[in-house]
């Protein structure tokens, strides 16, 4: 059975009413393996919300697929959390998935800073199109959304039809709050990206991430004074 044929039939309502009354995330991602198995990958960015789903998911999957999308422009702190659960949890496959272009050929075809000038191209480049190609081979992916982020994810379900790449996303986190996140990190003693200690509740590539003020949206340091709040993998469009 082909994706277009589970998206088209996907009885997602009834599927999110059962999940609520579940609640639990370890229960999303134990629904999401037994009806996905191989076909579903986690997408993770390694942040706060993405080391407390590794730690879930290696309790009900233990070599299951994880996806990060090297863009050549990550801190070095997050690539080092990556070695860090590599050891903790070693049957987990986690594949790097590169841009066709490299950093130098996307100078040569856009010009410098290409994230300063159009950082929806670059996104769409570095981090859009490469997890389309992975995606376009599955039924379903995880991913670590939670309602609190910001105003552009308060409306998502555990279990969304994902018009970007055609298939279904699912979401075990959307009522956790931050302070959910870090008590479940704490209690279980996780790794996490040092970064976080310095104002930096959401991290993404370096040139688009800065700190945030106290009491400030989660999502205020990514792109920063450019009007853009989502690098287009969970908008309805994608910019094609």
């Amino acid at each position: 059975m082909g994706n277009v044929l589970i998206y088209e039939t996907w009885e997602e309502e009834k599927a999110n009413v059962l999940l609520e009354k579940q609640f639990e995330p370890i229960d999303v991602l134990k629904w999401a393996y037994r009806e996905y198995g191989n076909e579903v990958v986690y997408a993770c960015s390694f942040g706060a919300e993405g080391m407390v789903m590794l730690d879930l998911i290696s309790k009900i999957n233990k070599t299951a697929n994880v996806l990060f999308l090297d863009t050549g422009l990550h801190f070095a702190e997050t690539h080092e959390l990556i070695e860090k659960v590599r050891e903790r949890y070693p049957a987990l496959h986690v594949k790097m998935v590169k841009p066709v272009l490299s950093l130098e050929k996307q100078e040569e075809l856009h010009g410098q800073e290409l994230w300063s000038c159009n950082p929806n191209l670059c996104c769409r480049i570095r981090k859009v199109e490469p997890l389309a190609k992975e995606l376009g081979l599955l039924k379903a992916w995880i991913s670590g959304l939670r309602r609190e982020q910001s105003e552009t994810r308060k409306h998502v379900q555990f279990i969304n039809k994902d018009e970007n790449f055609k298939n279904i996303k699912i979401c075990p986190l959307i009522h956790w709050k931050w302070d959910d996140i870090w008590e479940y990190i704490r209690l279980n003693n996780l790794p996490y990206n040092p970064l976080h200690d310095q104002n930096y509740p959401s991290i993404g590539c370096r040139p688009c991430t800065r700190p945030v003020a106290e009491g400030a949206d989660f999502r205020a340091g990514r792109w920063a004074n450019t009007g853009k709040t989502e690098c287009g993998i969970h908008q309805a469009e994608r910019g094609r």
